[in-house]
């Protein structure tokens, strides 16, 4: 291991120290992590049964004074039930149409303090003394519907609880009486007075002092009837809108289910409790919802209280572990810096310096390991200085060695060299004087005789190839020339011009290729074979296209084509074609190795694809010169 930036390696005792480190640190928070974590989840859960202890309260509370008021409000039925005598009285003097009906005179008959409400058939209050009720629909709660309407269409007197009114958060009594002609139900409203009603009165705001007492989270406590009408529950001067609907409360009520809403924004949580106050007999339900608003400031403060206190626990713990780590690290590592110093000493030299004994098995092992090795190596050093001296000797004729075979590799190549001059020179002479003798036989001899000359002068001109062939392959090893800027289309018109009898079709324009003299060989050699096994007919055509930084040579003729088993195997050396017509199997494997040299590659296809027998495609790529 090196310091940052490549510097001199770290030393054993740093390595130590951090490994220690890396090891602690990660223990500490994984400790740390999990202490909060259990922490976390017992304050959680500490906040989830206070909030349960709360809501029990809160329904106990709830539960005790709707039983106080159910007490008083059976004293008061026989009172209700003779309330009635005047209002049905009313009715027969208005030949039972209630719109007839002197309702402020029969509330003073009753005392003043019963307000009067007649609802038709469709469980509306259509006519009342007290204004705000005037309108009021029931069908909208069914239940309490379907029991009014069985009141209507009987005969019998049925009282009903003593309900808090939304708005003012007063007390009344309730009775309900059917009309003769069953068309309308008539209800009373006695508003209880406060000397009555004030052992069993619904003390709300005591009901939330006595919550917040109890849950220091608890920020706001409403109360709302089954029509999700707010009860005037902290007996404020200002009463709440009786028309003003929660319809969370109600679902609440209409579902018989708690609901919870978080509010991690304003960082409140919202409880909508039903409280269950349903009686058979009622038809009225005194069901109520409470909702408790609980802030999770509190839990929020003491839980960064918490987190704050690990993490400095944890930095306090992590600093004392590099502190000990340090002293730890130099006591542990003492051996090995003896150790070290010893094996320094020796390596400068001092072999007869002897390690250091210290304590621990281990080291007292490679202490004697060490010196076994130092005794190994000065006998070691002892056999070298011998050998060499043997070696040097050995080097010394070897080099003599391979200075002779050197010159006489040189000198067999020299000679070597000069007898391809003399053969090349000297059979290409012979073949040109045997050619010129035997064209002139062609051109006197008739007929069998004249095939045997014509044979002969086919051969003569392949031997003549051959030779060419081979003095074109030398040449192309030999030369060591840099690939220089070459005039693609200027070499594929000349050689066109050395076969003015053969059709070859191309259309091109100058560009620059990377190559050398020899190209032309290529194309001599492509051109030739379409000529040889497509004969004088054959139609040749030369294409170029540009691929990005190469060009694209396709050189097609419509001669017999090339079998697929063949196409693989003919740019290897001295392959030769199937038929009379083969020659001596270098003109491929020429262009193959130029082609290689020039950084291309050069491949065979069929002229028209799948087709074969419909002619040859010889391609190959050829760098262009970078910049054109």
């Amino acid at each position: 291991m090196t310091a940052a930036g490549g510097g001199r390696p770290l030393r054993f005792g740093t390595h130590l120290v951090l490994v220690m480190i890396v090891i602690t640190l990660p223990v500490i928070g994984l400790i740390s992590a999990l202490d909060y974590r259990q922490v976390e989840e017992a304050l959680i859960a500490e906040e989830d049964r206070l909030r349960e202890q709360t809501e029990r309260s809160a329904v106990q509370s709830i539960r005790l004074m709707d039983a106080g008021l159910n007490l008083f409000d059976c004293t008061l039925d026989h009172r209700m039930q003779e309330a009635f005598i005047p209002v049905l009285a009313e009715y027969k003097r208005a030949g039972g149409d209630p719109e007839e009906m002197d309702l402020s005179r029969v509330k003073e008959l009753l005392g003043g303090e019963t307000d009067v409400y007649i609802i038709n058939d469709s469980g509306v209050i259509e006519y009342t003394t007290y204004p705000p009720d005037l309108g009021i629909d029931f069908r909208e709660v069914p239940s309490f519907y379907n029991r009014i309407t069985e009141i209507r269409l009987g005969d019998a007197f049925t009282a009903d609880r003593v309900m808090a009114e939304p708005a003012s958060g007063r007390l009344r009594k309730y009775a309900y009486m059917p009309s003769p002609d069953h068309r309308y139900l008539f209800e009373l409203g006695l508003v209880c007075s406060s000397v009555g009603t004030d052992r069993f009165d619904l003390k709300y705001r005591a009901l939330k002092d006595d919550l917040m007492r109890l849950n220091p989270a608890l920020e706001g406590i409403r109360i709302f009837d089954c029509y999700g009408r707010s009860v005037n529950a902290t007996e404020s001067e200002s009463p709440t809108d009786p028309a003003a609907i929660d319809f969370v409360a109600r679902a609440v009520y209409e579902e018989k289910r708690d609901r919870t809403i978080t509010d991690p924004v304003a960082g409140q949580i919202v409880r909508y409790v039903l409280v269950d106050l349903s009686a058979a007999g009622s038809p009225s339900d005194a069901s109520r919802v409470v909702e408790l608003t609980y802030s999770t400031a509190p839990l929020d403060t003491r839980l960064a209280e918490m987190r704050l206190t690990h993490v400095l626990l944890a930095f306090f713990a992590s600093l004392a572990a590099c502190c000990i780590a340090v002293p730890v690290s130099r006591q542990i590592t003492r051996p090995v810096r003896e150790i070290v110093d010893d094996v320094n000493t020796i390596a400068r030299g001092d072999l007869d310096h002897r390690i250091r004994v210290s304590a621990g098995t281990e080291f007292t092992r490679l202490q004697g390991s060490i010196d076994a090795m130092v005794d190994a190596l000065k006998e070691n050093i002892r056999r070298l200085h011998a050998s060499e001296e043997t070696a040097r000797g050995y080097s010394t004729r070897l080099e003599d060695q391979v200075r002779e075979r050197t010159a006489d590799l040189e000198e067999s190549n020299r000679a070597a060299t000069l007898f391809l001059d003399i053969m090349v020179h000297d059979i290409n002479n012979a073949n040109a004087v045997a050619i010129g003798y035997t064209r002139h036989l062609v051109d006197a001899l008739e007929g069998e005789r004249r095939g045997m000359a014509e044979k002969m002068l086919s051969r003569l001109e392949q031997s003549s190839a051959i030779i060419g062939g081979i003095a074109t392959l030398r040449e192309a090893l030999e030369s060591g020339n840099a690939l220089t800027r070459v005039d693609l289309d200027r070499v594929i018109r000349t050689e066109m011009a050395n076969h003015p009898a053969i059709r070859i079709r191309y259309e091109g324009h100058p560009i620059a290729v990377l190559a050398d003299d020899l190209l032309s060989e290529v194309f001599a050699n492509l051109i030739g074979n379409a000529v040889k096994f497509g004969g004088p007919a054959v139609e040749i055509a030369v294409r170029v296209e540009e691929r990005g930084k190469e060009m694209l040579v396709s050189v097609e003729d419509t001669g017999p084509g090339i079998p697929d088993a063949v196409k693989s195997e003919l740019f290897r050396r001295f392959r030769r074609g199937e038929g009379p017509l083969t020659g001596a199997g270098l003109g491929l494997y020429i262009c193959r190795m130029l082609i290689t040299r020039y950084g291309g590659s050069i491949w065979v296809d069929d002229r028209v694809e799948g087709r074969p027998e419909e002619g040859a495609a010889v391609r190959f790529t050829l760098r262009k010169v970078p910049g054109e």
